[in-house]
């Protein structure tokens, strides 16, 4: 009914944490298979990259691969590149949370473009939790710029407390970003979502349709 109201569908990702067992993983992935008939797109891995290791939750992510859950997992915001490149080796995530600090290793760059792994990039939360000093300094403008698939959210709105609409006006003002560049970003996030294919051609007309961009 609400959707046939607003046209708008929402799916959730149901996420692990950091500092939670091999067992809460597990339970958190079979939730997800348990109810994507009913709204569960997939798997995500969150909370502090930098204070736990990554190898309670292999074996949730293994099961989810076997199992054709799709799955993403932040790194690259607490930690380094390297953190990056262990989170892509150990879970094969399809996209990855944040991952703005491979900007600090040109292999990675590449890696990243050549298998079109998606970043979920979160400009505003990144600099309030002090990843980067202003808005200025973010890498977000450089990452798109170098062809890499990024996407622009809003993340938590507990911390941030900032909209889309508010994040894109920094984007345009601070680094002069254009309709286009909003538009790639935006099909970057379609191309890299967890939903079938025949929504995302029916959401990738509506948005070149409402950006008036062919």
């Amino acid at each position: 009914e609400n959707i046939a109201r607003t046209g708008i569908e929402a799916r959730l990702l149901l996420c692990t944490l950091r500092h939670f067992s091999e067992a809460q993983g597990l339970e958190t992935v079979r939730l997800v298979e348990q109810f994507r008939e009913a709204g569960a797109a997939g798997l995500d891995l969150a909370a502090d990259e930098a204070g736990f290791p990554i190898t309670a939750h292999k074996t949730a992510f293994e099961y989810a691969h076997r199992q054709g859950i799709p799955c993403t997992a932040h790194a690259g915001e607490a930690r380094g590149p390297e953190s990056v490149w262990e989170t892509l080796r150990e879970l094969r995530p399809h996209r990855i949370g944040h991952g703005v600090r491979s900007v600090e290793d040109p292999e990675l760059i590449k890696h990243l473009r050549a298998r079109d792994i998606h970043l979920e990039v979160c400009p505003t939360c990144n600099v309030l939790i002090d990843v980067y000093p202003d808005y200025a300094s973010h890498p977000v403008h450089r990452l798109h710029r170098a062809g890499v698939s990024v996407g622009v959210n809003s993340d938590g709105r507990t911390l941030p407390r900032v909209t889309l609409r508010e994040e894109y006006r920094r984007l345009q003002k601070t680094f002069g970003w254009t309709a286009a560049d909003f538009l790639q970003c935006n099909l970057n996030a379609l191309r890299a979502a967890f939903l079938p294919e025949t929504f995302k051609t029916a959401l990738r007309d509506k948005l070149r349709c409402d950006y008036h961009i062919n």
